[in-house]
């Protein structure tokens, strides 16, 4: 039933939705020009080196696009869905790693609610759709947590884990995977529960349990033949621009404008753990009072210290803490479970209000669909119909029927916004994905091979679309590209740097045929942009 519930959440839109800019297309490009050049160690967008996160995720996607290749797929390099795929399992697969880490907390009814927050969650949502490495990264550090509070439970009940090596071995596998994932990411995740714990109980021998020995010894031979390969490849640039350029710039300075004060994730909860963040506020009090309890102690140590590490870091993105929802998810089922929610009238009534919550998605996207592309996304008004319904229903019905049955209700409604949104409405903004309409350009030209060119417009989704060769440069270099191109030869030049390329045109004696322009929005600039199309002349010689 959790399999089910999540590919309904994350389905939708998977396989319509373009590739979305701008590290969702950067991390399939990357991925792309390993499958191009067959070179599995360097990570690299067109002739730049993206050293930035370790090769895990480019490894799970090329080997899904080198099967589908395989599978005789022709245009499998260009399809984002098969890169998107492993988030996608990575998605799936946290939903069922949080019900097996839920189980060392709570009884199976628990369990399966904290799961469900999990699938109905919109960041997790939004993560399983996108080829990039947070919803992996989630399945790594859910399955270690899971292992991690197995041993203290077992621990502070009197157990002995000492004899079973099938536990240690799945934490380690799992820090593994999480660091060629993400790098330090999962082990500060771990690292500071496990410290915060020891600290608590004065004691750190219930580690012994994870046999260290060998399961460093493991981690190493799982983790170190590719960072001897990186390092030998590159003399440590890897390293100095993983860590220092990447990592430690986050902590100290914004980066591409992310910056936010601290207290921005706790504003963002409530809206990306949606529904699961109503019945969290009501949970609170309860958390609080059984905090020396041993399951709330394990899961408020997974939780609090990084969460306050992620507040202090000066960068933020939404996604940076959604390794820590499955402990919020696990400590709001245990309230419910033991029927220990807040009866306060003014929080139950406050927070009761965040049902309206699909009601209100549900009217932007239809309003956004008819400003954008001037239509009515006719086949998306019965899902946000329905999520509306479901979404006054959740916020009449809680004082009446309870928390639990409030909560599935919002759940579904958060489906049927998910079906609505992600299935209808996004693919239906077509102008908010202009290389989809450039890399047609280029396919329906007639020529066997096209080369492009791009001046002003430098996304990351048209060189994946469009082929690793396309040359992103300014009007000048459009102009000079497009000399000599026999008639298969393309340049886009976005409006405000046409002027200057036709000045260059002019000196440079180029002929050029001008095709309709595209009208679009770039989202990553968050402006509308006009898009010249230039085709070389047929006679043209370099």
């Amino acid at each position: 039933m959790l399999v089910l519930v999540s590919l309904i959440a994350f389905l939708p839109g998977f396989f319509q939705i373009p590739p979305v800019d701008r590290d969702e297309a950067r991390f399939a490009q990357a991925t792309k020009q390993m499958i191009e050049s067959g070179d599995y160690v360097d990570i690299r967008f067109q002739d730049e080196v993206r050293y930035k996160k370790p090769v895990g995720i480019y490894w799970l996607q090329a080997a899904v696009v080198n099967a589908a290749q395989a599978a005789g797929l022709s245009a499998a390099r260009t399809t984002i869905s098969l890169y998107r795929l492993p988030s996608l399992l990575g998605g799936v697969g946290a939903v069922l790693a949080t019900y097996w880490c839920a189980l060392a907390f709570v009884g199976r009814r628990g369990a399966l609610l904290s799961a469900l927050m999990m699938a109905a969650s919109g960041l997790l949502g939004v993560e399983a759709r996108l080829a990039k490495t947070d919803a992996m990264l989630l399945l790594t550090v859910v399955a270690a947590m899971g292992v991690l509070g197995r041993v203290y439970m077992a621990q502070r009940g009197g157990k002995d884990l000492q004899s079973g090596w099938t536990l240690p071995a799945l934490f380690w596998t799992a820090l593994a995977g999480g660091i060629l994932l993400k790098g330090p990411v999962i082990v500060m995740v771990v690292a500071l529960a496990a410290a915060a714990l020891s600290i608590l109980d004065r004691s750190a021998r219930w580690l012994k349990a994870l046999r260290p020995l060998a399961g460093i010894a493991w981690l190493v031979v799982l983790v170190l033949p590719w960072f001897i390969a990186i390092y030998a490849r590159t003399g440590g640039a890897f390293f100095v621009d993983a860590i220092g350029h990447d990592m430690l710039a986050k902590v100290a300075m914004s980066q591409e404008a992310h910056g936010a004060p601290p207290g921005l994730y706790f504003v963002l909860f409530f809206i990306t753990f949606f529904p699961g963040s109503v019945l969290a506020a009501l949970a609170a009090p309860a958390v609080w009072a059984l905090r020396r309890e041993a399951a709330a102690r394990f899961l408020l140590a997974w939780l609090l210290p990084s969460w306050l590490v992620f507040e202090l870091i000066v960068t933020k993105l939404p996604h940076y803490v959604l390794p820590l929802y499955p402990a919020v998810a696990i400590l709001v089922a245990g309230a419910v479970e033991r029927k220990l929610l807040s009866q306060q009238i003014w929080l139950v009534r406050g927070t009761i209000w965040w049902f309206f919550v699909p009601i209100i998605m549900s009217i932007v996207a239809l309003i956004a669909a008819i400003v954008v592309v001037r239509e009515l996304a006719l086949p998306a008004w019965p899902f946000l119909a329905a999520a509306i319904g479901c979404g006054l229903l959740a916020w009449l019905c809680y004082e009446d029927e309870g928390a639990e049955r409030a909560f599935t209700r919002a759940s579904a409604a958060t489906l049927l916004v998910a079906i609505g949104i992600y299935g209808f409405v996004v693919p239906a903004l077509t102008p908010l994905f202009p290389s989809v309409a450039l890399a047609a350009v280029l396919r329906n030209s007639g020529c066997a091979h096209p080369l492009a060119a791009s001046a002003g417009y430098e996304e990351p989704s048209l060189v994946f679309l469009a082929g690793t060769a396309t040359k992103l440069a300014d009007a000048a270099g459009a102009a000079d590209f497009l000399r000599g191109g026999g008639g298969c030869r393309f340049a886009f030049v976005e409006a405000r740097q046409e002027r200057a390329f036709a000045l260059r045109a002019e000196a440079i004696g180029l002929h050029y045929q001008r095709e309709a322009p595209i009208f679009a929005f770039n989202i990553s600039r968050g402006r509308r942009v006009a898009i010249g199309v230039f085709r070389s002349a047929q006679g043209d010689l370099p």
